[in-house]
C-alpha cells in the first residue's frame, strides 16, 4: 500500500489520499516519551504547534502539522504483555499490521478492527477507527490505558484507576489532548473467523440485513451505485483451534484481493473518470461478476485487506434504527441525480460504547461510507450524501471528509463541552491545535 511518508521532500507532509499537505515543517523523530516531552516544551515556549502524524491515512486534515511534525516511526513495538490481565502495551507509533503480526506470534488477538491495517495505533484510536459488529467495534473501545505527553510537556498515565477522566476522553482524543506515547489494549486468545461472502440483490440484502446482523458476529455490505446489487460479508467466530483454519488459496487470494480488487479495479476506475457515462454499465458488470466465497483464517487476516487504490472517503454513523432508511434515501438521491459513482458504498454496524467522542458513543450505530477515486470530483457527491446523514442525526468519522463545525457537532455529541474543558486543562496553549481542530472543537 502506498505510504504518504515515502514520497515527500524533507520538511513536507501530505496524507495518503493527497487531499491535505503542508510544507516548511520542522521534522523531529523522537525515540522516547522524554524526547517527545522535550519537543513539546520547546514548542510551547516558542509559541509553536506540534503534531504527531504517522502514515497519513486520515482523509481530513486532523493530523496536518503546522510547525513541528513528530514522526512516530522510532516509537514502535510491544513493550509489555500481561497474560493474567490479558493486556498488551505497545508504543503508539506501531502500525496496526505490525501489532497484529506480533500478537499472532504471541497467540493473542484484538477483538475487532477495521478493514485496513496501515495506520499507527495512535492515529487509529484518535480518529475513532472501527470495524463492524462484535462486542466492541471500535479500536478505542478496546483501550484500557494510555500514556501521553500534554501540552505543558508532562507525561500522564491514564487507566481506570489513575487519571480515569483522561482515559475516558483520550481513547478518541483527536490528537487534541496530547501526544500518545503508549497504548494498552485488552486482548484475547487468538481466534478464527469463518468468512461468508455472498452477492445479493438490493431487496434481499435490505430485507435480511437485520437478521444477518443478529446472527453473525460481524456483517459488512457493499452497494454498487446505479445497480440493484450488493455484496454481503458475514464473519462468524470459529473457535481457537488454529489447525482448523481453511484460508483462501494463495492463488485465489492474489486473484481476488490483489489483482481484481486492486490492480484491475484501480485501472478501471481511473479510466471511468474520463468516461463517466460508462460507470453504470461497468458497475453492473462488476457486481454480476462477484461470486460467493467462504474461508476460515485467523481474525486479523479476515478483518483486514489490502487497499492499494487511492481514493477519497466520507463516512457517517447514524442511529442504528435509522440506518436502512438512510441508505435507501441515499440510493434514491443518487439515482435522481446526474452523478456517476464508480466506488461501492460500504455499510457496517457497531454496538454502542462509552467513549464521549466515539461515533458510536451511547448509541448503536449504522455506518455509511462513500468513496470516489482520488482523481474524481468528490465534492458534489459527498455534499449530497452529507445532507442526508445530517438529517438522520449522523456523526462524521473524524478522519474522513466532512464539513461539520464545533457548533454543528455539539448537537450530536452531548459531552463535547466536557472534552473541550479537558482540552483547556491538558493543552491550555493549544500546542496541538491545527486548522481542523479549530473547526471541530473551536479555538
Amino acid at each position: 500500500m502506498t505510504n504518504a511518508l515515502t514520497d515527500r521532500k524533507p520538511g513536507t507532509w501530505r496524507n495518503w489520499s493527497g487531499l491535505e499537505e503542508a510544507s516548511g515543517l520542522e521534522v523531529v523523530t523522537p525515540a522516547s516519551a522524554a524526547e517527545v516531552a522535550a519537543v513539546v516544551r520547546s514548542a510551547a515556549e516558542a509559541g509553536r504547534t506540534v503534531k504527531a502524524a504517522g502514515t497519513g491515512h486520515s482523509f481530513t486534515a486532523i493530523a496536518r502539522p503546522e510547525d513541528v511534525h513528530l514522526l512516530p516511526g522510532a516509537m514502535a513495538g510491544i513493550v509489555a504483555v500481561n497474560r493474567d490481565a490479558m493486556t498488551v502495551t505497545a508504543l503508539a507509533g506501531t502500525q496496526l499490521k505490525t501489532l497484529n503480526a506480533a500478537l499472532e506470534r504471541l497467540g493473542l488477538s484484538l477483538h475487532n478492527m477495521g478493514d485496513i491495517a496501515e495506520q499507527t495505533l495512535a492515529g487509529a484510536i484518535s480518529t475513532g477507527t472501527h470495524g463492524t459488529g462484535g462486542r466492541a467495534a471500535g479500536l478505542a473501545a478496546q483501550v484500557v490505558g494510555v500514556e501521553l505527553v500534554t501540552g505543558t510537556g508532562e507525561l500522564v498515565r491514564a487507566t481506570a484507576t489513575e487519571n480515569p477522566e483522561v482515559l475516558e476522553f483520550a481513547r478518541v482524543g483527536l490528537g487534541a489532548l496530547g501526544v500518545l506515547t503508549t497504548i494498552t489494549f485488552a486482548v484475547e486468545r487468538q481466534f478464527l473467523l469463518r468468512a461468508v461472502e455472498q452477492p445479493m440483490s438490493w431487496d434481499e440484502a435490505m430485507s435480511t440485513f437485520d437478521a444477518m446482523a443478529a446472527s453473525a458476529d460481524h456483517v459488512d455490505m457493499y452497494w454498487f451505485p446505479h445497480t440493484d446489487r450488493m455484496l454481503t460479508k458475514r464473519n462468524y467466530r470459529a473457535g481457537t483451534d488454529l489447525a482448523a483454519a481453511d484460508p483462501v488459496a494463495r492463488w485465489r487470494g492474489w486473484l481476488d484481493d490483489e489483482f481484481l480488487s486492486n490492480t484491475v479495479f484501480g485501472a478501471q476506475t481511473a479510466v471511468l473518470n474520463r468516461l463517466p457515462g460508462a460507470i453504470p454499465a461497468a458497475n453492473r458488470l462488476a457486481a454480476r461478476m462477484l461470486g460467493p466465497r467462504t474461508y476460515t483464517d485467523v481474525a486479523h487476516r479476515v478483518f483486514t485487506s489490502p487497499r492499494n487504490v487511492v481514493f477519497r472517503e466520507m463516512e457517517y454513523a447514524v442511529p442504528r434504527e435509522a440506518g436502512l432508511a438512510a441508505l435507501a434515501e441515499c440510493r434514491r438521491v443518487v439515482e435522481a441525480s446526474d452523478l456517476r459513482v464508480s466506488f461501492p458504498v460500504e455499510i457496517r454496524v457497531a454496538p454502542a460504547d462509552d467513549i464521549p467522542l466515539s461515533t458510536a458513543s451511547e448509541r448503536d450505530s449504522f455506518y455509511l461510507a462513500f468513496h470516489t477515486h482520488r482523481d474524481a470530483d468528490h465534492l458534489a457527491y459527498f455534499a449530497l450524501m452529507e445532507r442526508i446523514m445530517v438529517d438522520h442525526g449522523g456523526r462524521p468519522h473524524w478522519g474522513k471528509v466532512h464539513t461539520r463545525t464545533a457548533a454543528d457537532l455539539a448537537a450530536v455529541y452531548p459531552r463535547l463541552s466536557e472534552f473541550q474543558a479537558l482540552r483547556d486543562r491538558l493543552d491550555p496553549q493549544r500546542v496541538f491545535a491545527n486548522g481542523y481542530l479549530r473547526r471541530v472543537l473551536g479555538e
